[in-house]
């Protein structure tokens, strides 16, 4: 008997690619409204009530609208927008961020999906903050490069237009959404100082946290507590910094659910740079859902996944 699986959102980037993941599966079988339905809250209400897991791919009022038309144990919900990733009554879709949260993801009735950035910013940061490697009340830098998907349907549009020409750094002002979650599942106390930048280019992302000087031996340690903290994970790896030189190449993963992390520096002065690479598409999105779906069905958690 197949799951049923309502992807709320289903014409959007994230939802199509979802979509893409599981039309193959025999063990899957897609609920869908017709066009004069989508934007109905009652009748995407219905629909998630039937399914066995439904998909928000949204924006976060219309996520809020569905989840308020739904009474607290009606629905298992993966929410892919910002509007739930810090609520405390949801749990939080890294599998391989803390021991148990695959278990706790697997009984939920409502996870947030994580976003791209702060998924490569928390794989890298907690795994420091818990060695003792990073202080959690101090102001670390993040910074990185995305595609243009990675901004949503305007940006898309106005990349493929040719309104919007060549790269650029957005967020400065310090008020990303993406910092919350950054923070929370972080363990930090005091947010990043956060400066992502947008590729002119469709998608793939990397991620860098800045260490600064941390001796002779802090890239070594560094790279032993990444490896300590995703030893066995199939979609997480801790690859050698030789593996991105002489060019960090942010669509290295794309297609893939797979996130990689390294380790660089200058051994000379004792400064660190961690980095992070995924599909923002994939790990940091689509995939990244999928893989929770799998969790809350009790299904092979790499199905549908590369």
């Amino acid at each position: 008997m197949a799951y049923k699986i309502f992807i709320d959102g289903e014409v959007g980037t994230t939802g199509l690619q979802i979509r893409e993941r599981l039309d193959a599966r025999a063990d899957i079988e897609l609920l869908s409204l017709s066009e004069d339905r989508r934007k109905d809250v009652n009748a995407r209400a219905d629909a998630a009530r039937e399914a066995d897991v439904s998909i928000l791919c949204l924006p976060d009022a219309a996520a809020k609208d569905l989840v308020a038309a739904l009474g607290p144990d009606e629905g298992r919900l993966i929410d892919a927008s910002t509007a739930h990733r810090v609520d405390p009554d949801w749990v939080f879709g890294f599998p391989e961020m803390a021991e148990g949260q695959r278990q706790a993801l697997s009984s939920a009735r409502r996870v947030s999906n994580p976003g791209c950035w702060s998924t490569c910013a928390i794989a890298l940061i907690r795994p420091m903050v818990e060695a003792g490697l990073m202080a959690p009340d101090a102001a670390h830098a993040v910074s990185g490069v995305s595609g243009y998907t990675g901004g949503g349907k305007a940006m898309i549009a106005e990349f493929e237009t040719g309104e919007a020409e060549g790269s650029f750094l957005y967020g400065v002002s310090q008020a990303h959404k993406h910092l919350p979650e950054m923070t929370k599942y972080g363990k930090l106390t005091v947010a990043p100082v956060f400066v992502p930048s947008v590729g002119a280019y469709a998608q793939g992302m990397a991620v860098a946290v800045h260490l600064g000087e941390m001796g002779p031996d802090g890239m070594t340690a560094a790279k032993d507590a990444l490896s300590a903290a995703y030893e066995g994970q199939q979609f997480v790896s801790v690859v050698d910094a030789s593996v991105h030189e002489p060019r960090v190449l942010p669509q290295r993963l794309n297609g893939t659910n797979r996130l990689e992390l390294s380790v660089h520096g200058n051994p000379a002065t004792g400064a660190v740079t961690l980095i992070a690479v995924l599909d923002n598409l994939g790990k940091g999105a689509s995939g990244a859902a999928v893989q929770n779906m799998n969790l809350m069905l009790g299904a092979e958690e790499s199905a549908g996944l590369v």
